[in-house]
């Protein structure tokens, strides 16, 4: 479908970049991304994904609509470029489309908060909060999945809580090990894949230090 500068359209919690732009994000160098468009953001937070993997997730620090004649150098260089002319033709290029001065288009200026490549090893979740495995998961390693983890997952998507999915999908907060249970598989998977990567830097190594961690919550939680 084409794109037009005055259609309106809406992000989710998904933002995809081209692989090419990973390094620059992960770096600082692009802190913005221009869009085509009135494009109105759900949600503060957003995960990035290049190169058919995600990358970071980052926080949304400002949003702004401009006509393409009144881009500055500034806008430009947020977005990884050196001149306003490199930019149109990068965007003319991702939309296939003469851009006219008049087009409208979305500056979304973030910050880098987590690089899914450097997650926490000593954390049993690596840092990540169960909606974030949650949406991950699904959207990569659902072949991987049973109905019932795809049905607890995305339960997770919407209450970031392993305490209120228990009761919602159970009514029993014992039920809360299952729970647990779909986390570590699904974080263990997105591990071995290689889509997500802990500090070691070695994933095999990573999936074990999950293991362990749980297996340590879980001897603390008897005693």
């Amino acid at each position: 479908m084409e794109v037009t500068s005055e259609q309106k359209r809406f992000l989710g919690r998904h933002l995809m970049v081209k692989g090419e732009y990973v390094d620059d994000i992960l770096s600082g160098r692009k802190r913005a991304t221009i869009r085509l468009g009135r494009v109105q953001l759900k949600y503060n937070e957003l995960i990035v994904h290049g190169g058919g993997r995600p990358i970071a997730k980052v926080r949304v620090e400002k949003v702004i609509y401009k006509k393409v004649k009144d881009l500055t150098v500034e806008d430009a260089r947020k977005d990884g470029f050196r001149t306003v002319e490199e930019l149109i033709r990068a965007l003319e290029r991702m939309y296939d489309k003469k851009i006219s001065p008049e087009d409208v288009v979305t500056i979304i200026e973030f910050s880098v908060v987590q690089d899914l490549s450097k997650l926490e090893p000593q954390d049993p979740y690596l840092g990540l909060q169960p909606s974030d495995i949650a949406r991950l998961a699904l959207r990569y390693i659902a072949d991987a999945l049973s109905e019932e983890e795809k049905r607890i997952l995305r339960d997770l998507t919407m209450t970031n809580s392993i305490r209120a999915t228990a009761y919602r999908l159970y009514r029993d907060l014992g039920k809360r090990w299952r729970i647990r249970r779909a986390l570590r598989k699904a974080l263990r998977e997105l591990l071995t894949r290689g889509y997500i990567r802990a500090q070691s830097g070695n994933n095999e190594t990573g999936a074990r230090q999950v293991r362990r961690a749980a297996n340590r919550r879980r001897r603390g939680a008897r005693l």
